[in-house]
């Protein structure tokens, strides 16, 4: 997604400029893409183990369960920092170019899931499953973003509300699979799959409540244009804050907006992994408001660290957040391929490791091998304008 960003060129007392990137919105996709990194990483090794919900706070272990957590951070902020980079993307291209920008940008998204994303997971030239995953979520959102830019700034905030706070009130209509409602409802709203010619297609990416944040991060645009980085720090900081304390109230009370937690007697680990037990497929509002709050509060931090070296490394990273996904998938496709030609296979037909910690290590080893080619194509990116497709990636 074309972004903007903050430069040291920009006064501390005014607001920054539509003009070029703001660096703390690169450094914050860039630690998205990192911890990304990690649950791919577990994914891609630990195939072999019978883990039916990363998440069940009754069953799992809890190390993989609070691995697993730390990615929750990952769709929600990506989302949300796509509406707010296509917002500041319009302050300097007319609405209609921005629209258009969204649309093809949102189809070819749709494409990459359909065809190199997918061709990624399982290496099937005539594949026997389809996912459609946070791409395809994406894709569809920055389709239907490129509608609702025409609405008023009010009308697109209260969009944004209503769908992350209240898609979970629709929760219990669901629909047959001989229903011709199935699949538009499996699209929107309820995770489901089909099989179609010989192929099982999975909607793992329902994209209402997604709608809902990506209109949200286009509504946090003004605080990028109309405050000062003082200011904007400010807001970002209460405002994520006032998220997070929202969402333990409401998990406290036990309500609405995600299936109940519950109290394992003997275990409070247990206990403590119920109360952060949250729904992601769709994202819940209780799995929304704390991984959103914790969004904008990182993103008050690079701000206020706009120089440190780690913020510009990682700013390395999200600014070709594109590249970065397929070169990891791939990558880490290739690893897994060796290690089973080189080790065998040790559970059935595939390779995996024995513990976690493995996991652990492979994902540190592979963080600064990626850094240094995803360097490479952000100056690229940012070398050759004249190469049009470059700013898709």
């Amino acid at each position: 997604m074309a972004t903007l960003a903050y430069t040291p060129a920009a006064s501390v007392h005014q607001p920054a400029a539509a003009t070029t990137r703001l660096q703390s919105i690169d450094a914050l996709r860039g630690l998205v893409m990192v911890i990304m990194l990690l649950d791919h990483v577990r994914e891609t090794w630990f195939l072999y183990m019978a883990v039916g919900d990363p998440v069940d706070a009754r069953t799992i272990m809890p190390a993989l369960f609070f691995t697993r957590i730390t990615s929750t951070l990952c769709a929600p902020i990506f989302v949300a920092l796509t509406g707010l980079s296509a917002y500041l993307y319009g302050q300097r291209h007319s609405r209609a170019e921005t629209s258009r920008f969204l649309l093809s940008r949102g189809a070819f998204l749709v494409l990459l899931e359909l065809t190199l994303v997918n061709f990624s997971w399982r290496a099937e030239l005539v594949p026997h499953f389809v996912f459609l995953q946070v791409i395809w979520a994406i894709g569809l959102c920055m389709i239907i973003l490129a509608a609702l830019i025409h609405l008023s700034a009010r009308a697109i905030l209260a969009i944004g509300l209503v769908l992350v706070a209240g898609h979970n009130l629709l929760d219990g209509i669901t629909f047959p699979a001989d229903h011709p409602l199935f699949v538009p409802w499996a699209v929107i709203h309820e995770r489901s799959q089909i099989a179609l010619a010989g192929t099982v297609i999975k909607f793992n990416y329902p994209i209402l409540p997604w709608i809902g944040v990506i209109c949200l991060g286009w509504s946090a645009g003004g605080w990028f244009t109309k405050l000062t980085p003082e200011d904007r720090r400010r807001t970002l900081r209460r405002t994520g804050a006032a998220m997070i304390i929202g969402f333990i109230i409401l998990r406290a009370l036990n309500i609405y907006g995600d299936a109940p937690w519950f109290v394992v007697p003997g275990e409070p680990i247990r206990t403590v992994m119920s109360f952060l037990a949250l729904t992601k497929y769709p994202p819940s509002l209780l799995f929304l408001l704390p991984t959103l709050g914790v969004g904008l509060i990182l993103l008050a931090a690079f701000e206020r660290a706009n120089d440190a070296r780690p913020t510009h490394w990682l700013a390395v990273m999200g600014g070709a957040p594109m590249f970065f996904y397929l070169f990891h998938l791939y990558l880490l496709r290739i690893l897994y391929l060796s290690a089973r030609a080189i080790w065998g296979t040790n559970h059935g037909d595939i390779f995996g490791v024995d513990s976690l910690a493995w996991v652990w290590v492979w994902y540190l080893g592979l963080i600064v091998p990626l850094y240094f080619p995803t360097r490479w194509f952000s100056n690229l990116k940012k070398r050759r304008k004249d190469i049009w497709w470059l700013k898709y990636l």
